[in-house]
């Protein structure tokens, strides 16, 4: 016979339960051995009874201890068993289910160790909402991490959100506290009730949630993960062989509640199977091997783009259910484009449900402002020193490419997090433990984050936004880099743009604005990128940036397009710059698609067309961008007659193109440019060609070069330069 609990202590359990503050629900609650018998207590607050229904038959009526705790005991029952709950309320309103505490726990000793660890890769897998079957039952398995937490309860639709009729347990020391909840199942809304140590209770959406309700709304959803079944197979496996950095990129970037808008049904934003079948036709016919989504992980407000995340593992539900994120997804694959996701590990921000003081501390991030606060954005720092949190992040990422087949993250505000004095003033800032201003744990977080995306996730690409010199950003770690594959070049965008807005006039004071880039270009692997950043906050549109009238606008948009579709680098265009676009962005309104009707801005898209063809056609523009040995100046230093002229090698040295650009608004006639070998040079692009709404000045698609040295080549050409143009040199 087993000794019956004491009712001393059995009073002392109960009063935890009730005061919300037992971090152990399930040492009173559910089934127990209590001498030669068993004991089922359950906590019904409200209740008028409670009876119990074991899987063997019979029913068992339940004696009301006190404060909503009835017992029920079966004498002569050395093992537990299965049983139902019947509880009558007033009304007579009756409910039968499953006991949840009659349960063991889901989460295991080694999740518990990996988590603690911060090498729970997929920790998403066990943290979260998750729909399974649990000793024959049908139900949820909820666990969040809360480790300063008196008690943690899951509230939802499915308890009318009441705190006190599904407390959570705490696993041993880990901060986790977990709940099976049977015939809880996909659709239900839930949120943590968690109680800290001082203060009143808080109401948190899930930081796992894998879907969530469409803001300004808040709650998560529980949501399976596991009945997709994707068919892009075909793709993943020939994105593993790509050999990056020696093939084309060419990324179109996307705000989806602003590319196109549904004006029949109030001007909403098109869903995201809406958005699948056109964007990815639209992005395949101009020849973009990617796009690039702003953030579509769940954010509360829209104003912030997608920059302010609450949901790291969850698709906006501003565009439709999960699946319908898979759906997109495949489709962009089905048509041959690979999809990058803009993903924000830097900071997050201060929203009641969310992260921040998560469990009434200082949870995921830091304590200190100095070092937890965003002096920028009003938003919080991610505590990268902290194993849970450093764990949370790097699941993250993966289950972006895991889970959601995409292909590559772009990351957000890299410069943020490798300095600690980042925008801060004397004072304001905490030094590293060294007395340096770097962040060395998000240094070391990075490292680790490039590093397993690329043993896990072949072909995978990690795209950082960095503004700074910091070296080595595409280095692998082991030689102490960073360990991504490419780096935005933020300083060939300002140099280039402030160029092109510059009257030709005085251009050639202002000629190094295009030459320094080679200083650099070669030290890392860059994207060139003109993105939504430069077309916002009122700079304008990239048209509108550029100097002179309008047809002087166009012309140099154009110019300014091929330069950079020839210049050593990857390339990215936010979404409206290919045609053109007049109006700064907003994210409230559609593009400006009626602009094309124009054959000024059709010409505009044409020409970007006709590059991404040409690009991916010709190795010498692509093979050798991070290698200095597959670019040749031929004309530097002409800065009085704002002429520039370069020469692209593939690896092989087989191929090789040439770029010469008049950026001054005068035909040059006759104008000598030095080339590789004589013979016939196709003109396979001319910015000022009829088509692309130009004037219609050129060589009539060819030139001959002559075995007359010049520009330190064995060969020159004679030819006719439109103004403000760019023209691309290819032999037969």
């Amino acid at each position: 016979m087993r000794r019956p609990v004491s009712a001393q202590e059995v009073e002392q359990q109960i009063d935890r339960l009730v005061q919300l503050s037992h971090n152990d629900p399930h040492s009173v609650l559910g089934i127990h051995p209590d001498g030669d018998g068993i004991i089922v207590r359950t906590y019904r607050p409200d209740a008028e009874s409670v009876t119990v229904l074991p899987d063997f038959g019979g029913r068992v009526p339940g004696r009301h201890r006190r404060h909503g705790v009835f017992e029920a005991r079966l004498n002569n029952r050395p093992e537990a068993f299965g049983y139902l709950i019947e509880v009558k309320y007033p009304g007579e309103q009756i409910f039968t289910l499953r006991d949840p505490y009659s349960f063991p726990p889901t989460f295991g000793e080694l999740d518990s160790h990996l988590a603690a660890e911060g090498r729970h890769e997929r920790i998403w897998e066990r943290l979260g909402a998750h729909p399974t079957h649990h000793r024959g039952a049908s139900g949820t398995s909820f666990a969040v991490w809360a480790p300063t937490a008196r008690s943690v309860s899951v509230v939802g639709d499915f308890n009318s959100w009441d705190g006190r009729l599904h407390p959570m347990r705490s696993i041993g020391s880990t901060g986790i506290w977990e709940l099976f909840i049977p015939e809880v199942g996909p659709g239900e809304r839930y949120k943590f009730e968690i109680r800290p140590r001082n203060g009143v209770h808080l109401l948190k959406a899930d930081p796992y949630a894998f879907r969530t309700e469409a803001p300004p709304l808040s709650a998560s959803i529980v949501h399976d993960t596991t009945r997709w079944h994707w068919r892009d197979q075909a793709f993943i496996d020939q994105r593993a062989r790509a050999p990056y950095p020696h093939v084309p990129l060419s990324i179109y970037e996307v705000h989806l509640g602003s590319w196109a808008r549904n004006v029949e049904e109030g001007d909403r934003a098109l869903t995201y199977r809406e958005a699948a079948g056109q964007l990815a036709q639209y992005v395949k016919d101009l020849g973009f091997t990617h796009i690039e989504l702003m953030p579509v992980a769940e954010h509360p407000f829209g104003g912030s783009w997608g920059y302010q995340v609450t949901g790291y593992f969850a698709p906006t539900a501003r565009y439709g259910h999960p699946d319908d994120f898979r759906a997109f997804v495949e489709v962009m694959h089905a048509h041959g484009v690979g999809v990058i996701v803009d993903w924000v590990p830097a900071h997050f921000p201060r929203d009641p449900h969310a992260l921040a003081q998560f469990d009434g501390t200082a949870l995921y991030e830091h304590e200190d402002p100095r070092e937890g606060a965003h002096p920028d954005w009003g938003t919080l720092v991610f505590n990268y020193g902290r194993n849970e949190v450093r764990n949370f992040l790097l699941a993250s990422a993966l289950f972006w490419i895991d889970q959601y087949h995409v292909d590559g993250l772009r990351v957000d505000a890299v410069a943020s997090m490798l300095y600690r004095d980042y925008s801060r003033k004397e004072g304001e800032w905490i030094p590293n433990k060294s007395g340096g201003r770097e962040n060395e744990e998000a240094i070391a977080f990075m490292k680790e984050l490039n590093e397993r995306v690329k043993a896990l996730h072949p072909g995978a690409l990690m795209i950082a936004e960095e503004s700074t010199a910091f070296p080595k950003v595409t280095h692998p770690a082991a030689y102490g880099g960073l360990g991504y594959h490419y780096k935005w070049s933020l300083g060939w965008m300002h140099d280039t743009l402030k160029y092109f807005a510059t009257d030709p006039v005085y251009r050639r004071w202002h000629h190094n604005q295009l030459t320094f880039a080679m200083m650099y270009i070669f030290s890392e692997q860059f994207v060139l990128s003109l993105s939504h950043d430069e077309v916002v906050h009122g700079k304008g549109s990239l048209l509108a940036k550029m100097a002179g009238d309008d047809w002087q606008k166009f012309a140099n948009l154009r110019a300014l397009y091929a330069w950079m579709w020839a210049h050593p680098g990857k390339k990215l265009l936010f979404m409206g710059s290919e045609f053109a676009q007049r109006a700064e962005w907003n994210h409230d309104r559609s593009l400006d698609w009626h602009l094309l009707h124009a054959p000024a801005h059709a010409g505009v898209q044409k020409l970007i067309r006709d590059l991404n063809a040409r690009y991916k056609a010709q190795p010498a523009l692509y093979e050798m961008d991070g290698d200095p040995a597959g670019f040749q100046w031929l004309k530097a230093d002409a800065a009085d007659e704002n002429m520039l002229a370069f020469l692209r090698w593939s690896k092989d040295r087989k191929r090789h193109l040439a770029c010469v650009a008049n950026l001054s608004p005068v035909v040059r006639h006759g104008y000598r440019v030095g080339l590789p070998r004589a013979g016939e040079y196709a003109e396979i692009v001319n910015t000022d060609a009829g088509e692309y709404g130009g004037s219609g000045i050129g060589n009539h698609g060819r030139v001959f070069a002559e075995e007359t040295a010049w520009d330190g080549q064995p060969a020159s050409a004679a030819m006719t330069l439109p103004p403000l143009s760019v023209v691309w040199l290819e032999p037969k």
